[in-house]
């Protein structure tokens, strides 16, 4: 009789994983896939000090590389072998890794790493039904992701940050993650208490400035020569007109989200797709606007938006524009 077949398990983030004889780290976010591979190491160096470190190149590996690294050692410590680029792996690594699994030693740990892809996905597939351990590393897009991985961060070092803070932080790094990490981590190191949006503009107000969501800031509040400023300075530091349409876009969204919710109960803040934070600063940010308002708004970035792809002859000029009509429809009747 055939042995039972290990259901698969769920997939983890890199945070909730725990060291195994098999883990597969499967993702196109580095930082993420980093993190990871760190703290499995970690987790292995602290249950044998002497564990005996292997990295192998799926790309350029061999037939036999993996079975002879695994072999038992002549002194008896634990061996952890790193599997790097299996995206990219020999058909030979393909063919040692099945019959790896087969008969998995519980002396050594493996450690795949696989950038994304579909290269190798009978390999995927076996470690997945195989009941070993997945660890998820997908792209972080979102900026409401974004601002839930840096108060993660923050929680993890047992350290507080302001909602307005995190937006801030997210605006200034957060176009790649692993500039965002190194941010996050600048911030706990080098700084004591709860990090305030003074702190975050102290360290990266330059970029916080001159990016397209200051500009929507400045122009939502109805503070257009600020707007306008802004707009200058970002475009003068290599900020292109579409980004900042987008964040203009963006924002207005945003408030007219949550201007629908007036007046309904029962709206959770799930169901409009926002973070907390970004209900709550929307909701401060509506006083003064009225529906025409928001309706005027949407129209002039909607408008600025196709002459910045292509429909106009002067696309810094269409949003600038766009940011006066922005700014003028605030309040307006």
């Amino acid at each position: 009789m055939p042995p039972a077949r290990r259901k698969s398990t769920p997939s983890l983030t890199w945070d909730q994983v725990e060291i195994a004889p098999v883990v597969l780290v499967r993702g196109t976010e580095g930082l993420l896939a980093d993190r990871a591979v760190d703290r499995l190491l970690d987790q292995a160096r602290e249950a044998d000090p002497q564990v005996e470190v292997t990295h192998l190149e799926a790309a350029a590996y061999e037939s036999g590389q993996l079975e002879m690294v695994a072999s038992p050692s002549l002194f008896g410590e634990r061996r952890c072998v790193i599997v790097e680029g299996a995206e990219a792996m020999t058909d030979a690594f393909l063919d040692d890794a099945l019959t790896y699994l087969r008969a998995v030693p519980e002396d050594v740990w493996l450690i795949l790493r696989h950038n994304g892809g579909t290269r190798g996905k009978k390999l995927l597939d076996t470690v997945a039904s195989g009941g070993h351990p997945v660890v998820m590393c997908d792209p972080v897009k979102r900026d409401s992701d974004k601002a839930d991985f840096v108060r993660a961060d923050f929680r993890r070092a047992r350290r507080r940050i302001d909602p307005d803070a995190v937006q801030a932080l997210v605006e200034a790094t957060g176009a790649d993650l692993r500039e965002l990490g190194a941010a996050t981590s600048q911030l706990i190191a080098d700084t004591t208490g709860t990090v305030s949006t003074d702190v975050v503009l102290r360290y990266y107000g330059g970029r916080v400035e001159a990016s397209g969501f200051r500009v929507a800031d400045a122009a939502v509040a109805g503070q257009a020569g600020e707007a306008v400023a802004l707009l200058r300075h970002a475009v003068a530091t290599g900020t292109g007109p579409v980004p900042i349409v987008a964040a203009l876009a963006m924002k207005l969204r945003t408030l007219a989200k949550v201007a629908a919710t007036r007046g309904r109960s029962g709206v959770s803040v799930g169901e409009l797709g926002l973070a907390p934070w970004q209900v709550d600063r929307a909701r401060r940010e509506l006083g003064d606007w009225t529906p025409e308002g928001l309706a005027t708004a949407i129209t002039a970035v909607a408008a600025a938006d196709a002459e910045v792809k292509g429909l106009g002859r002067d696309p810094v000029f269409a949003v600038e524009r766009a940011v006066l009509k922005v700014a003028a429809a605030r309040g307006r009747r």
